[in-house]
């Protein structure tokens, strides 16, 4: 089964060359490992050992006064469950819409060297995650 925890150099360039205009809302949709895996960032570590679930919570605590620092706000958190419409074999424990004010806000934010420092949650935290770049149609 394919794992997506970052994008490939292919899919940042599609949507950069989106050129979207004005706000963007990432619809990201979460599995979370049962337990944490720091493998990659034993720096972050915890004592004791957490859920994906906890780390993820780490995270956010982390992110969000950067995400707020940069224009962006989160408008959704919300736990996930069966699907009404969709595969009985593809689960998602979470999913979360956030809004950023502009791809070059939404690029502030990633990159920052602080943000950065503490992504090491994220990628301990998550099992298999999706992004997807919202914008507003036009009528």
């Amino acid at each position: 089964m394919q794992v997506y925890l970052e994008p490939t150099q292919e899919q940042g360039r599609a949507f950069f060359t989106r050129h979207i205009e004005g706000s963007v809302v990432m619809l990201n949709l979460l599995r979370f490992r049962a337990a944490a895996d720091y493998s990659g960032a034993p720096a972050l570590e915890p004592d004791l050992p957490i859920s994906g679930e906890e780390a993820y919570r780490l995270y956010m605590e982390h992110t969000l006064p950067f995400l707020t620092a940069s224009g962006g706000e989160i408008l959704f958190y919300g736990r996930g469950g069966d699907y009404f419409i969709g595969p009985s074999d593809e689960r998602w424990d979470a999913a979360m819409l956030v809004r950023q004010s502009s791809v070059e806000s939404f690029l502030a934010f990633a990159s920052n060297p602080a943000y950065l420092a503490g992504i090491g949650h994220r990628a301990a935290a998550l099992e298999d995650s999706r992004l997807l770049p919202l914008v507003t149609a036009q009528a």
